[in-house]
């Protein structure tokens, strides 16, 4: 739950020494907000796309991706409008039944977004500690049931938020509508809002990623402990160092995606605890200092949508070469100019061994069905 959830001041109505720097704050705020509209749906919009065309990229830990990916664009569809509407009009712009519907829905669908996003990266970290602690077992989430655990992040994600569509109200001031989150008036006067942050915030973030700490420590334990086995025979050695690099680079990207996630909420998860606990929700300071933080804490929670398909696109060579492949390759003849492996490229039998001549085949027919570009001496993984 963002702190924008609960305190949706008007960020117009600034104090004197605030109001100097005015038109600075809302250009340098439209300006990052807009470049985020455009970088988290172009970034996820790809992710979805490139796991969606490439055959070889429908696996379980690019699933969970994508459902990151589907859940961040919420983002810039619910939240990213409402906050420049509410920055540059200071009221709900909307009224009567419509209006209702979307005071509830923009902030349901907003913190559905964030629960959804936390519960794939514990699914990724279980996902990646299967395949590095437990190499030669069943993967702990596999492709068959990997749809049903998605599922089941959006079920549990509405659950938890599904209060809003009771608290969630238009009311007018000064006749101007609102929307504002009237807890007593849904839950009683003996409800609590703090008991219901503090509820989540344990539930949805530290008991998750004290699991993902865990998770991850032993994995990289179990990383750093092992040793690629020695032997005459280079071809399984060779292939065991692909592997390796391949699960560290795998890891890394998780890992990379965990933390950004963190960093990118720990502003706002702050300021969420000093607003409750320390202030009030009422009686919050009204500083220049603080108004800053408070825009710049949201910024930061948002900018998590736009990040995260780069992570993916910069620790990944499958995404690149994949995203590469969707605009400039013909996966049906491999016949490109990003390919080395031309329709017409032979190679002389008689200058390999059986095995490689078998490999050689399976790797182009690996490449024709995946859509990825292939180079002599190079296998897709």
């Amino acid at each position: 739950m963002t702190n924008d959830s609960v305190t949706a001041n008007d960020s117009r109505s600034l104090d004197p020494p605030c109001a100097k720097h005015l038109t600075e704050l809302f250009v340098g705020e439209t300006f990052g907000y807009v470049l985020l509209i455009i970088v988290a749906v172009t970034g996820n919009s790809l992710i979805g796309l490139i796991v969606f065309k490439t055959k070889s990229m429908r696996k379980t830990i690019n699933y969970l991706i994508v459902n990151m990916a589907m859940s961040d664009l919420l983002l810039p569809i619910f939240a990213f409008s409402r906050k420049m509407a509410n920055m540059y009009v200071g009221h709900w712009l909307i009224g009567g039944p419509f209006g209702m519907a979307l005071c509830k829905l923009v902030y349901f669908f907003q913190d559905v977004s964030t629960v959804v996003s936390i519960q794939s990266l514990i699914l990724i970290a279980v996902d990646r500690f299967g395949a590095v602690v437990f190499p030669f077992r069943p993967p702990l989430i596999s492709s068959r049931l990997c749809p049903y655990y998605i599922l089941a992040t959006w079920i549990i994600g509405m659950a938890c938020h599904c209060v809003y569509f009771f608290a969630r109200q238009l009311i007018s001031i000064e006749g101007k509508i609102y929307c504002k989150l009237m807890w007593n008036d849904a839950f009683g006067e003996n409800s609590s809002l703090s008991l219901y942050f503090v509820s989540m915030f344990l539930i949805l973030v530290v008991v998750p990623f004290s699991v993902m700490t865990i998770l991850y420590s032993v994995i990289i334990v179990k990383v750093k402990s092992q040793k690629l086995p020695g032997g005459e025979n280079v071809i399984p050695i060779e292939q065991d160092k692909r592997r390796a690099k391949n699960e560290r680079n795998v890891l890394n990207m998780a890992l990379a995606i965990l933390l950004g996630f963190a960093l990118c909420w720990a502003p706002s998860n702050v300021l969420g605890f000093l607003t409750f606990f320390v202030w009030g929700t009422k009686n919050a300071p009204k500083s220049c200092a603080l108004k800053i933080f408070r825009s710049f804490a949201l910024f930061m929670a948002y900018a998590n949508s736009a990040i995260n398909p780069g992570i993916c696109f910069f620790f990944s060579e499958n995404y690149r070469r994949a995203l590469k492949n969707i605009f400039t390759c013909c996966p049906e003849n491999l016949n490109c100019s990003c390919c080395d492996v031309k329709r017409n490229h032979t190679w002389n039998v008689k200058d390999v061994s059986e095995k490689e001549s078998v490999e050689i085949v399976t790797m182009t027919s690996l490449a024709k069905d995946s859509g990825l570009c292939i180079r002599p001496n190079e296998k897709p993984y």
